[in-house]
């Protein structure tokens, strides 16, 4: 992801080729002890892609990206029933071991595949004003269970806000996290070559600085 954000392709190369060898790495394994081979697997992501890709490769109607979205759904459930698994819930695919952003995210558009969500960005907002004012209410009532259930509710929101705006929550936040160490970077250089150290900077001090670097990206 660094590399990617970076359009550092040369350190993308290495790192896809650092991925690459964890495929054939284990690939190797399942050869050596005659369980499959990488051929094997190659052959199942593209029967899969093929099988849940019938608007591609047959005769499905799918005609925008959430309706493939939900056929996908469809098809990996019917997969699952073939095979004999127990019947899974909307929610159960996706992976609870991810960052948190990202997995708010899926939730919420599994969800809104079935019809559950709101109609328009606006209609979050509104949300969001709501959360708000929970927040303020268990801040003032100085309840610090509540005020990380709070925080919690709010950021969910905000998930769903930058989903129906078509935005990466994750990806949203990272670009913003790489902007605040730029600007914090420069603010520490610049106060490092007036020789102060930063624990003896000011706050004024500092907003000057990261004031500059806003108009120095």
């Amino acid at each position: 992801m660094d590399a990617i954000n970076a359009r550092d392709w040369r350190a993308l190369a290495e790192e896809l080729g650092d991925l690459m060898l964890q495929v054939v790495f284990f690939a190797q394994l399942g050869a050596e002890e005659n369980r499959f081979s990488i051929e094997d697997s190659l052959d199942a992501i593209a029967e899969k892609l093929v099988r849940r890709h019938p608007h591609v490769f047959a005769d499905g109607d799918a005609k925008t990206p959430a309706q493939v979205k939900v056929r996908w759904d469809q098809i990996k459930r019917e997969e699952n029933r073939d095979k004999g698994k127990a019947q899974a819930g909307l929610l159960d695919g996706v992976p609870r071991a991810q960052p948190a952003l990202t997995e708010a995210q899926q939730l919420t558009s599994r969800a809104a595949s079935v019809g559950f969500d709101w109609d328009n960005p606006d209609q979050v907002l509104v949300k969001l004003d709501e959360e708000l004012k929970e927040l303020g209410e268990a801040r003032r009532q100085n309840l610090g269970e509540e005020v990380e259930k709070e925080v919690g509710d709010l950021l969910f929101v905000l998930v769903n806000l930058a989903r129906l705006l078509k935005v990466d929550a994750e990806q949203a936040l990272r670009g913003t996290n790489a902007k605040f160490r730029g600007r914090f970077g420069y603010l520490e250089r610049k106060l490092a070559a007036q020789g102060k150290p930063l624990m003896d900077a000011t706050l004024a001090e500092m907003d000057q600085f990261w004031e500059e670097a806003k108009k120095n990206p």
